[in-house]
């Protein structure tokens, strides 16, 4: 997927999403199942809204991003907050050759994006191989309900005077999946006229033994499963799911 124009509307779509209570979720997990150091991979970093925050803590970052136009705002907003980032583009199911970590975090739904069972399967091997033993891995996903009740057929719209969009959702042609057809309309300042772009993008997600089977095959011991940000397990109609795992 070529994120192109919508990297730099990206940070406008996001402005509400909780960047603080993923840090906080992070710092959490990482004391309670002791995180061996403080090397992070953010990996699927978009905008580096996260990884900023963490280098801010001391914390040495990797963004690691499909997107060479989103690590050009990640780079663009980490010199402007005066943070050191190492940034590389790779896909996660692909990943190779950056070292090894003590945490890798795919949050933000990042692996909804993922078309296929086997890349899921591939990335959570990359990953494991790219931790050192006892090292953390955190995600979050889309749940089921989420894809079905929250999303499908839906349509949400926001109007602003530099940036407006449409975005309709449509049910995706594999179970559990969505299609978001998004229509952008941006303000040139120069001109006073109004530039038009679409994205498609799809997101598909799975059962939660699913991820717990491929995560075990690929030598993770699932540590805690929640939901929500809250320290509770899923329910029926939680959205988002937290997994905590850890290299065996």
């Amino acid at each position: 997927m070529n994120y192109g124009d919508f990297a730099y509307v990206y940070d406008f779509l996001m402005q509400d999403v909780p960047y603080d209570k993923w840090l906080e979720f992070f710092q959490k997990k990482a004391n309670i199942y002791n995180a061996p150091g403080k090397k992070v991979m953010d990996l699927a970093c978009g905008t580096g809204e996260l990884s900023i925050r963490l280098a801010k803590l001391g914390y040495q970052v990797t963004g690691v991003d499909l997107s060479e136009d989103m690590l050009m705002v990640t780079s663009q907003k980490a010199n402007k907050e005066s943070v050191q980032l190492s940034l590389f583009q790779q896909n996660m199911s692909q990943l190779e050759g950056l070292g090894v970590y003590d945490v890798i975090t795919v949050f933000c739904d990042s692996l909804n994006y993922l078309s296929s069972p086997h890349e899921v399967q591939e990335s959570f091997k990359r990953i494991h191989d790219h931790l050192q033993v006892n090292g953390l891995f955190f995600f979050d996903i889309h749940s089921i309900y989420k894809m079905e009740h929250i999303f499908s057929n839906q349509t949400f719209t926001e109007i602003e005077d530099e940036v407006s969009y449409i975005w309709n959702c449509f049910e995706g042609e594999n179970p559990y999946s969505v299609e978001h057809e998004l229509t952008f309309f941006v303000l040139d300042e120069k001109t006073d006229q109004y530039s038009r772009f679409d994205e498609l993008h799809k997101q598909r997600t799975y059962t939660e033994d699913d991820y717990h089977l491929w995560l075990n095959e690929a030598g993770f011991d699932v540590l805690e499963v929640s939901a929500d940000f809250a320290n509770e397990k899923p329910k029926e109609d939680s959205e988002r799911i937290f997994f905590v795992c850890r290299k065996k």
